[in-house]
Formats: C-alpha cells, sequence, structure tokens
C-alpha cells in the first residue's frame, strides 16, 4: 500500500510516502524552487517521491493532506466574532484563508491527475503523529506546540501502539509560537523564520524583564495557558504587538539598526517563558500519561533550548523530536496517521536518520562539474582528505549522499569547519555564511565520544537538544561553544552515516579531538543546497575554500 502524505497548509510544503508502512522519501520543496519557506505546492515533491519508489500517481492509495479548513473556519470564525469590533477585518480574511485551504485539494487532483482517495488530517494530529510513530517508543506522552494550524496551537495527548488520544488542546490566539513571532518581529527579525536567530541572541542577555515578561504568558498547570493579548495584534489584524507593548518594552528595533543590551535582554525573557510553559505542558502530561517518553513536535519544538530544558528539569527520561518538527514534516504526520490510526495497521521502523531527500552518483557530479568548466580532483580517501583540510584550517563544502529532512544540516548538506580554532565562528559567520556574529554553531561529536564532551549526555542525533559543554572540554572546541557553555549537539553514529563518521574519525587521530563544527550548506535567506549545481553556486559565492561533492574535489584557486 502506498500512501503520500503532504503539507500544503502554508508555508514549508513537502510532501513524503509510505510503502507498506516504510518511510521511502520525505523531501521539502523549497529545496526544488530555491525559495525558502516556500508557500509553492509540493508538485516536485511529490513527483521526487514518486520516482524513489518507481510508481505513478495512480499507483498511490490514499492521499493525507495535513490540515482541516471546514475546522479551522468554524474554530477561527467563532473566535474572532467573540473579538468584535476589534476583529472587523479578520471577518473578510479567514473566509478566503479557509476556501484556499479547502480548494487544495481539487488544485492537487488537477495537477497531479490522482482519482483516488484524499483525507484531511488534523494538523496537530499530524504533527502528533510525526511524532510518536517515527519513534522507538511503543507509549509516550505527545506534545505538539505550534504557532497554529486548524485554529489551535497546542495539542496534548498520548500514544500508544497505533492509536493516538488527546487529552487536552489550547485554541488560538494563545500560542507560544505566536508569542515568540511577535518578539522575532520586534527584535527586528523575520516572524516565522528568524526565531532562531532570537534564541542564539539570548543567552547574551540578562534577566531585567523576566518578572514584566513572565505575565504575557499564564500557564495554568492544566495542560493549558493563556497569552495576554492586550499586548499583541495578530489576533485582531495585520501585525503583531501593540503601542503597550512599546510602553513597557521600549521602541521596536528595526532591521540592520544595531543590537543592544535591551534587544538581548528580550531575546532572553522571551526565551525563558517559552522554556517555563513548555516544561508546564510536558510536566502536565508526565502525570496525565504516568508515561517516561515523550515526543515533541510542532515548530515550537525546534526551540532545542527549550527541549533541553524540558528534558532536564522534567519528568521524563527519554525524548524524541524527529527533524522536520516544524510544518514541513506534516507531510510524515499525515502519512503515518493515515497508515497507523485510520487503517489500523502496524507501526513499521522507527526513524534513525533524516536522509531520505535526493541523491547524485559522481556520474551527475562529474557533469555539473565539467557543465561549470571547474578543475577537480579525485582522492584516493575523501573522508581523509576532507580531514586534513579542516586540520589545516579550511572551510569545506561537504556534499553526499542523500539530502536531510529538515532545517539542520545532519552530514551530507554541510559546510565543515575546524571546532578547535577560536577564529572558526567569525570567519563561518561572516565570510561563509554571511549572518550575524552572535550565531552559534553545531558541534558533529563521535556518538562513542560524546559523553566525554557533553554533561548530562542524552543522544542527539537531528541537533535538537542544546546540551552543556563540559568545563574541561570547552577551551578545545572554543568554536562551537556558546557563550553560556552550551551547544546544539549532533552526535554522529557510524550506522547511520558512515562516511560523515569516518570523516570526523579521521580528524580525531590527528588532532585527537572527535569533533567537528557543522553547519547547513547554505548562505543567509536561500535554503539548504540540493543538487550539485545548487552546492557549486553557493561554493562560488561564499569563501568557502574547497568543496566536496561525492568523491570529487574542487578548491579555490590560490
Amino acid at each position: 500500500m502506498n500512501i503520500l502524505g503532504v503539507n500544503c497548509f502554508s508555508h514549508d510544503t513537502s510532501a513524503c510516502l509510505l510503502s507498506d508502512g516504510k518511510l521511502m522519501a520525505f523531501a521539502e520543496e523549497e529545496r526544488f524552487n530555491r525559495d525558502k519557506h516556500t508557500k509553492g505546492f509540493p508538485f516536485q515533491s511529490i513527483n521526487y517521491c514518486l520516482e524513489v519508489a518507481g510508481i505513478d500517481i495512480s499507483d498511490i492509495d490514499l492521499v493525507g493532506f495535513a490540515h482541516q479548513p471546514v475546522a479551522d473556519f468554524g474554530r477561527a470564525m467563532a473566535d474572532i466574532l467573540r473579538r468584535l469590533p476589534g476583529s472587523w477585518r479578520r471577518l473578510f480574511i479567514q473566509p478566503a484563508v479557509d476556501l484556499n485551504l479547502y480548494l487544495k485539494k481539487p488544485y492537487f487532483r488537477l495537477g497531479q491527475g490522482y482519482v483516488g482517495k484524499v483525507v484531511f488530517v488534523g494538523h496537530h494530529e499530524a504533527h502528533a503523529a510525526s511524532a510518536f510513530f517515527a519513534s522507538p517508543f511503543d507509549e509516550a506522552a505527545v506534545l505538539s506546540i505550534d504557532r497554529g494550524g486548524d485554529y489551535l496551537s497546542t495539542w496534548l495527548g498520548s500514544g500508544k501502539g497505533n492509536t493516538l488520544q488527546a487529552i487536552s488542546t489550547v485554541r488560538q490566539p494563545h500560542s507560544l509560537g505566536e508569542v515568540y513571532a511577535a518578539i522575532t518581529a520586534y527584535l527586528g527579525f523575520r516572524p516565522n523564520s528568524d526565531e532562531g536567530k532570537v534564541m542564539g541572541l539570548a543567552p547574551y542577555g540578562n534577566s531585567t524583564y523576566f518578572n514584566k515578561f513572565k505575565h504575557l504568558i499564564r500557564n495554568d498547570n492544566k495542560g493549558g495557558f493563556e497569552v495576554d493579548l492586550d499586548y499583541f495584534t495578530y489576533h485582531l489584524k495585520k501585525g503583531w504587538y501593540n503601542s503597550s507593548f512599546i510602553n513597557v518594552f521600549g521602541p521596536n528595533r528595526f532591521p540592520g539598526e544595531e543590537i543592544g543590551l535591551r534587544h538581548k535582554d528580550i531575546a532572553a525573557a522571551v526565551q525563558a517563558i517559552t522554556e517555563k510553559a513548555g516544561l508546564s505542558l510536558a510536566n502536565f502530561l508526565a502525570g496525565a500519561t504516568k508515561s517516561k517518553n515523550l515526543c515533541l513536535s510542532g515548530g515550537v519544538a525546534l526551540n532545542s533550548c527549550m527541549n533541553a530544558h524540558i528534558l532536564e528539569h522534567g519528568n521524563f527520561d527519554n525524548i524524541f523530536i524527529q527533524p522536520a518538527a516544524g510544518d514541513a514534516g506534516n507531510a510524515l504526520g499525515a502519512a503515518y496517521y493515515l497508515w497507523n490510526v485510520v487503517l489500523g495497521k502496524e507501526r513499521q521502523e522507527p526513524m534513525t536518520h533524516a536522509y531520505l531527500g535526493p541523491e547524485f552518483n559522481d556520474e551527475e557530479i562529474l557533469q555539473a562539474l565539467r557543465s561549470k568548466g571547474l578543475n577537480h580532483n579525485k582522492p584516493t580517501d575523501v573522508e581523509k582528505y576532507a580531514a586534513s583540510k579542516l586540520v589545516d584550517g579550511k572551510i569545506v563544502g561537504w556534499f553526499q549522499g542523500r539530502a536531510e529532512a529538515g532545517p539542520r544540516a545532519l552530514g551530507n548538506r554541510s559546510i565543515l569547519a575546524n571546532a578547535t580554532l577560536p577564529e572558526t565562528k567569525d570567519v563561518v559567520n561572516l565570510k561563509i555564511k554571511k549572518r550575524e556574529s552572535f550565531r552559534p554553531f553545531a558541534p558533529a561529536i563521535l556518538e562513542d565520544h560524546a559523553a566525554e564532551y557533553v554533561e548530562n549526555y542524552h543522544p542527539s542525533p537531528f541537533m535538537l537538544l542544546v546540551q552543556t559543554i563540559k568545563k574541561s572540554k570547552q577551551s578545545s572546541i572554543p568554536s562551537v561553544t556558546h557563550v553560556d557553555g552550551t551547544a546544539r549537539v549532533q552526535t554522529v553514529s557510524k550506522k547511520t552515516n558512515p562516511k560523515f563518521w569516518k570523516l570526523i574519525d579521521e580528524f580525531r587521530k590527528s588532532t585527537d579531538i572527535p569533533v567537528v563544527l557543522n553547519t547547513s550548506f547554505n548562505v543567509q535567506g536561500e535554503p539548504i543546497v540540493q543538487t550539485p549545481t545548487d552546492a557549486i553556486s553557493t561554493f562560488k559565492a561564499s569563501g568557502m575554500d574547497c568543496l566536496i561533492m561525492g568523491n570529487y574535489v574542487i578548491e579555490k584557486d590560490k
């Protein structure tokens, strides 16, 4: 049985394919159309999934869309009517939004020529399914925290076997994701895109605004919370915050304006209330389910500091966050929901890696190099060659195998550097990634050595937990240790990525350090590269020293 999952809800559109419950392919449309966080319908992603499985659209038995337009419309209109007259603008906007959501189905049928069954799956049910059914747990508490979908911001429930059970929900406009997006906009960054910048900025701040911010979100410790909407406008009209917010916290920062201490303190405050609210929800679930396993999903679950806070201070022993925890992952969730819940089928293997996107063989890579007229060589041991470049302080573009799912590069579409050199962070931020100097980088650590470097170590194969680097090790890997002594760790397994593991191991043999700096193969504002041509373009436009694709090496002219 072939099941196609599609996320075309709003942004980060994507598709995935299950064959008899086995995950065959997953892809995000932005990697094809090169429009970051794209809203474009994922036709190219769908066609890629079909190609991997060697089937046609007529071979698809079921299609799942990860949204429910009728439920969204009913809940939204009820809230809009409650808030009149302030919400009058949305009386005209909301019907158009939900009509657009409903028309996704006929648009798909027309564009793909599909005549089979299409099922609308709840947005948060898809989030929950994407986490639980991909996890290694037979039972778990399940928590989905998002900006919103189907006019819900948060879903709390449990999973067991091939079932999901809701316990409680939080309706919009009460939303952790909306508040975080509003503060992202206030700080002069792009909401729904640059929240990671706020998270990276937070450790530079102090507790100046903690007491004022804690009143913005009131946790009830019963599986819910409320936002003080007197400070925000996102629920009434276009925009995020109002004059009351400005009066208390000062003028907003404009893009490009210097970042001052007040901005850092506000980033610290919104991060703190997010962690507090997330922990409150998780602890309620722990009590309600009696489970020691937690599955997290939704866009807010990409907040790796919150995830670590829940793991450290919550009542769970184990945590699982799948790599595409945001809306892109709902393609996966819709397909899993149909297979497990709707059809009642047995679960297949858990998701142990994220390498589910397109790959290119050496012949295709060679064709791309020749078409660009690039000189290249082919060393006998490409991993050892790459490691030697890192030892010499060079910045390496590393393009191998199938592309990763999710926003984190996990060793197949990565930019790599020497984490032991103090200057590496600034070089990569300014000359390669062309982004703000305060932003941290991730250490990719050999799995067998991770406990030597990380306090209270917990496996983190998808780079979704911020953990503390042991004080004795911080000076040895300064370019991946953040200002507060933490790092968003990626643990690398020889089983799931032998080439990347070997590269790091070769670096270890030369330096006695089993760690390299790993960041996504893109520059600011662009999606992660997908094809050899994408990689070549980014390589040429940045300050990388060499590009290694498959078994071929291209070096910048001296």
